[in-house]
């Protein structure tokens, strides 16, 4: 049995029982929950390695779920939302989330994307390497922190491992396809909507004209690159 443990949050009896299922034969450890508010008091329970978050919960939804577990957590979220629900996804990996399924989905697709997260979130730990600085900005590969200044910035998991990766590759010009297969290590085909949003939210907490920005800079028809 392996020590990675899940957490899955979702009301939909048949979908929790073959999610559970899926991940139990792929060696995880499952708890699953129904509502959002069980889900929030197992997650300080269970102290999972991943969470599977339905966005349509009852009590507390999916969305003030991400909300609440982002803020005391870089634990990984997989949000699963419905088809047609693209707005509320994209403000769902706005809050957080680390990656999303929309339903309905092959539990092998589940499978193959809890990997992946997993997989990138156990190199966070092994990221090494002097600090990158540019102008008032320092980014600590070792420690996992940014200063802007000598003040701290706040950064989930992925907006760092999103900066760090073009920092780390300063001036060099990278397209939505390739930062995802990069920074996310799986390939979402024809999305680039999850790049856009972690810059945007980079671009908040870095630049101080995020209209205008001074390092995290996109080159039009193309992608996005670090200038440093």
């Amino acid at each position: 049995m392996s020590d990675t443990r899940i957490l899955v949050i979702e009301d939909e009896p048949m979908v929790s029982e073959v999610v559970e299922r899926y991940l139990r034969r792929d060696g995880h450890e499952v708890r699953a929950e129904r509502d959002g508010s069980a889900g929030l008091d197992a997650f300080d329970a269970f102290q999972p390695d991943l969470v599977v978050l339905d966005l349509m919960l009852p009590n507390i939804d999916g969305m003030e779920v991400c909300r609440r577990i982002r803020a005391r957590s870089e634990t990984p979220i997989i949000m699963l939302t419905a088809k047609g629900e693209e707005v509320d996804r994209l403000v769902g990996l706005e809050v957080g989330a680390d990656d999303y399924v929309t339903k309905p989905f092959s539990p092998r697709e589940l499978s193959a994307r809890v990997k992946a997260v997993l997989r990138r979130s156990d190199r966070r730990a092994s990221v090494d390497g002097d600090a990158l600085r540019f102008d008032s900005l320092r980014i600590n590969g070792r420690t996992r922190t940014v200063e802007r200044g000598d003040s701290p910035v706040e950064l989930t998991a992925r907006e760092f491992d999103l900066l760090f990766f073009l920092a780390s590759h300063p001036a060099q010009v990278f397209t939505r396809d390739q930062l995802l297969d990069s920074v996310w290590d799986f390939q979402f085909p024809g999305d680039g909507n999850t790049v856009t949003v972690h810059i945007r939210r980079l671009r908040t907490k870095l630049e101080s004209d995020p209209s205008r920005p001074r390092h995290l800079k996109t080159v039009w028809g193309v992608g996005y690159k670090f200038e440093p």
